[in-house]
């Protein structure tokens, strides 16, 4: 894998491990289980960010709810089929783990550089209360021709900005991963709280003008 290719899908992760380790899938041998992990944002709230982890890593026979881990990887997705349609799943591609005495400076402890380019016109709109808000999906270029598709909102001037991108547009932000909780209607009678994830954007660069804010 070039190093290019890792460069556009850079994060560091570092929170409370929260769950056991659950088996997902098997390659050539290696097999990967699931993780979650509790990371606090600077306003005391948290984010609960899965972990996609190889055996190879650590022992995925062990409890290790309650230790502080510091992981780095990619934020990477994939699509199941369900209820007769494709599901964007996403989870954190863990390449390097650590266990940490205790937790960082909150503003470090979650962080995501991406490279790729925006596959669905951006959605613009504002709150209620007149806050500027703007979702992009971008298509994150990994080996072998495939692609991981993120989902991203942005804020204020970045939303205004990125507000008048257009399908193929080349950029790179900086922002953090976040989870978000929903309630899907599964039926009249039915409902499921579900959690979405994204990257809430701090930082955005044109690369094709060089437009920066």
């Amino acid at each position: 894998m070039s190093d290019k290719v890792i460069e556009n899908n850079q994060v560091t992760i570092m929170g409370e491990v929260v769950s056991e380790f659950q088996f997902s899938h098997e390659v050539f041998g290696e097999g990967f289980y699931m993780l979650e992990v509790l990371v606090r944002r600077l306003s005391n709230s948290e984010d609960r960010i899965p972990l996609m982890v190889s055996e190879r890593l650590i022992d995925v026979n062990q409890d290790y709810r309650g230790e502080h881990i510091y992981v780095t990887g990619q934020f990477r997705s994939y699509n199941r089929h369900e209820e007769q349609k494709n599901r964007l799943v996403l989870s954190v591609f863990v390449r390097e783990i650590a266990f940490v005495e205790e937790e960082m400076d909150a503003s470090k402890t979650n962080q995501i550089l991406l490279e790729g380019y925006i596959c669905k016109e951006p959605v613009y709109r504002k709150t209620p209360l007149g806050r500027e808000i703007a979702d992009l999906l971008l298509a994150v270029n990994r080996p072998y021709g495939k692609s991981d598709y993120i989902p991203c909102i942005c804020w204020g001037r970045n939303a205004r900005y990125t507000s008048g991108f257009g399908v193929g547009q080349h950029v790179q932000l900086l922002g953090r991963i976040q989870s978000r909780d929903y309630v899907k209607k599964l039926s009249e009678t039915e409902t499921e709280t579900r959690t979405a994830y994204e990257v809430s954007v701090s930082k955005l660069e044109c690369i094709d003008d060089a437009l920066q804010i």
